[in-house]
């Protein structure tokens, strides 16, 4: 089979038949033209790696550097079914894997690995050069539904066409970001074969919050604050870094990374606490804001903060704190001082739930693993269907772990689809 992107459905046959041209399917498509198959991606989208492109920021956190054990620990949901797939192809693989490929890479705080170039770009475009030199043929269609004769699977059925394959990985994302082609549709195809879906929500997504407080702070972004996560009153996470207020609630790379951990909306309360002081502890704190104050004693409490807060954020502070804005700072008292310690060291924020999973970074839910081989990542329904990436019921943190899923189960599922040859499957020449 050439190696040409089609704009027409003319190749309509394959060993293998990848559905989803994100991380995962490209991949899948790579491994399984490594083992000599025949493969055919199809994909909707005018460019493959829609979704990759826009990581990052543009810039790609294509995997995280990091010991298996941190790997594991990073992925809440299901980790332990990817312990095949990752010891399989590592994250020490996969920076190998992309240098080989022509992309000199980096890496940054947390271990987070990025491209020297900064572009994700970059990234797509390897993998796109990798599948064209190893004749992997691309059609512009989405799979509808799977073709099953005589219960074996015969390919797949697109908008455009029919597709006759003896193996089919389904690689086509969650619902996130569905403006990248993450539309559902793997669930769709799984579901056909009998599998159970878990009900896709969003993760790694912005939180909405209760008040007015964050609305009235829209867009302040904070920098080097501290987060601290609470379930039912108990501490469950902490962070430091960036967040950013919005008419909703809040959003940012700290607030992206917390929501991962909260997981019962609905059953459980949730309350954010913001330090926005964290470098200093109530001691050093109640010196600092001594200090300030005696710079402007004979000021009003809502003129004293300058030094101290974000210029947006001062007049809610002070509504917080019940002290009259037009007090002079020299007749505040030590319990006043106190009440306002409380707040820069642990601003509340109670949260309603998150924001649309169309919104989200990844998918959290989607095929049930139990129903999945994990040494294969083929189908325990339906012999020679496979998946790969979002579309499992697989999710991790932010730091690059979500893209190492994807090239991983990816990776495991091209190989194993790609070994055997479409005649020997389907009985056909």
């Amino acid at each position: 089979m050439n190696t040409a992107c089609l704009d027409t459905a003319a190749a309509m046959r394959a060993d293998v038949l990848v559905a989803g041209g994100g991380p995962a399917g490209m991949m899948a498509a790579i491994a399984a033209a490594e083992e000599g198959a025949s493969v055919l991606l199809l994909e909707p989208n005018e460019r493959l790696g829609k979704k990759l492109n826009i990581t990052g920021k543009g810039r790609c956190n294509l995997t995280n550097r990091c010991g298996e054990d941190v790997f594991m620990s990073s992925v809440p949901r299901n980790g332990r079914f990817l312990f095949s797939a990752y010891s399989q192809f590592t994250s020490g693989d996969a920076m190998a894997f992309f240098e080989a490929l022509g992309v000199p890479l980096k890496v940054e705080r947390g271990g987070r690995v990025f491209p020297v170039s900064d572009r994700a770009f970059d990234v797509s475009g390897a993998l796109e050069r990798r599948m064209k030199g190893l004749g992997v043929a691309v059609v512009r269609d989405r799979a509808r539904s799977l073709v099953v004769e005589d219960g074996a699977l015969r390919g797949a059925e697109g908008e455009r066409g029919r597709y006759e394959a003896g193996r089919l990985v389904v690689a086509t994302g969650g619902v996130s970001y569905p403006l990248t082609g993450s539309t559902g549709d793997g669930y769709r195809l799984a579901e056909q074969a009998g599998h159970t879906i878990q009900e896709p929500r969003g993760s790694l997504v912005p939180l909405c919050a209760a008040g007015e407080l964050c609305a009235s702070l829209q867009g302040l972004s904070l920098k080097n604050a501290a987060l601290r996560v609470y379930e039912d009153g108990k501490k469950i996470y902490s962070d430091f870094g960036e967040m950013l207020f919005t008419h909703f609630g809040v959003s940012g790379p700290m607030i992206l990374s917390a929501s991962a951990h909260m997981r019962q909306f609905g059953r459980r309360q949730y309350r954010l606490e913001i330090d926005l002081k964290p470098a200093l502890d109530e001691a050093a704190l109640d010196k600092r804001i001594l200090a300030d104050f005696a710079k402007c004693a004979n000021s009003d409490f809502i003129n004293s903060l300058d030094a101290l807060l974000p210029r947006k954020l001062i007049e809610p502070f002070v509504l917080l704190t019940g002290i009259d804005p037009r007090r002079k700072v020299h007749d505040l008292t030590k319990e006043e001082r106190q009440r306002m310690r409380g707040l820069l060291k642990a601003l509340p924020i109670a949260v309603t739930g998150p924001r649309p999973a169309a919104e989200a970074i990844v998918t959290s839910g989607g095929v049930t693993v139990k129903e999945v081989n994990p040494s294969t990542m083929e189908s325990k329904r339906l012999a020679g269907l496979f998946f790969a990436g979002e579309v499992l019921d697989v999710d991790a943190y932010t730091g690059g772990f979500n893209l190492q899923i994807a090239w991983c189960t990816g990776r495991l599922a091209g190989r194993t689809a790609g070994r055997e040859p479409y005649a020997a499957l389907c009985g056909r020449k």
